[in-house]
């Protein structure tokens, strides 16, 4: 596997925290190996963390610390916004999640980790949704 193909969605990088110990370690595999993450999947990660999972803020900062290491970090971009925009209407998806498939796009992945979008969606640019949980 490419690593330098996957981007992440913030509901796999939520098992690195999660009790569900079989999720936690596929989790755990695929961000070793690296790959490629937005802030929005940061910003949604410490929200989720702090508010569901009762993540200290230390806790997170290691979260978020191994994951900026192992992890390329793109920017939101207003290019970002604009493309996530026309996502959103093309696909009939949330703005939140086609912001994440902009931001995977113009990072030039082909590997879109996700456990909510659907699995075998292609986009734009080769990208294509997997849900790393089904094997």
């Amino acid at each position: 596997m490419n690593v330098a193909e996957l981007f992440f969605d913030t509901n796999v990088l939520l098992y690195l925290v999660s009790a569900d110990a079989r999720k936690a370690d596929i989790a755990e595999d695929l961000v070793a190996a690296g790959g490629h993450v937005s802030v929005q999947v940061l910003n949604e990660f410490t929200n989720v963390a702090r508010k569901k999972a009762k993540l200290s803020w230390d806790e997170i900062a290691d979260v978020l610390g191994l994951l900026g290491q192992v992890c390329e970090v793109h920017p939101l971009l207003v290019e970002t916004h604009d493309r996530g925009r026309a996502i959103a209407e093309r696909h009939t998806l949330s703005f939140d999640d086609a912001l994440i498939v902009a931001a995977a796009e113009l990072a030039g992945c082909t590997r879109l980790l996700s456990e909510d979008l659907q699995t075998g969606q292609r986009f734009q640019r080769g990208l294509r949704v997997e849900n790393p949980f089904l094997r």
